[in-house]
């Protein structure tokens, strides 16, 4: 059975975009999956990126074309610049780390938390923003704040994590072939690789 590491960024509005889909191609595949959230802006520092802000301004342009490009072949409702961002992602981090533990898909939860930032003008730092997703999802509020130690050091770790399997960026895809897909944009490609054609 092939498995997914699915690195990300509950900040990343390419997260966002990227929806469902890491899930419906991992049970077109049979693939198993695992979503590890974690700090992109630690990553970026660990791997040579650069924070969206401090880059060239022809950088910073091109990007916000992109996600706007994206976000309409996608038919995503997308804010450019969202009143809540950056914010902090670890607690919507910790939350999702706690519902995976419980045993649940938590792909729905990981797209609701990006939508939140990138389409509602919601701050996903905040307790009760954290605690509405949850619910929304059909998990129980109170996993905002259950075993929030274990959901903080698996949060550290994730990072080590991607660092050591080769990850830069979210939405980042390692197969358990160490295949890597970095990117909204090639979740098609991971499709196409588990299917054999790549």
């Amino acid at each position: 059975m092939p498995h997914i590491d699915y690195y990300f960024a509950t900040l990343s509005p390419f997260t966002y975009l990227s929806g469902t889909r890491p899930a419906e191609i991992a049970k077109k595949h049979g693939a198993t999956i695992t979503y590890k959230p974690l700090d992109i802006m630690a990553l970026f520092a660990r791997t040579g990126g650069t924070p969206p802000k401090d880059r060239h301004p022809n950088r910073q342009e091109y990007r916000l074309q992109d996600m706007a490009r994206r976000a309409k072949l996608l038919g995503a409702p997308l804010n450019l610049k969202p009143m809540f961002w950056p914010t902090n992602g670890a607690p919507s981090a910790y939350a999702i780390i706690a519902a995976q533990n419980t045993g649940a898909d938590v792909a729905e939860l990981v797209k609701a938390f990006g939508a939140a930032c990138w389409a509602q003008e919601r701050d996903i730092s905040q307790d009760d923003v954290v605690r509405d997703c949850l619910e929304t999802c059909g998990f129980d509020p109170a996993l905002a704040d259950k075993d929030m130690l274990t959901s903080a050091e698996t949060f550290g770790k994730n990072l080590e994590d991607a660092v050591n399997a080769g990850a830069f960026g979210a939405p980042f895809f390692i197969t358990d072939t160490n295949e890597r897909f970095w990117g909204e944009d090639r979740i098609d490609d991971l499709d196409a690789y588990l299917s054999g054609k790549l």
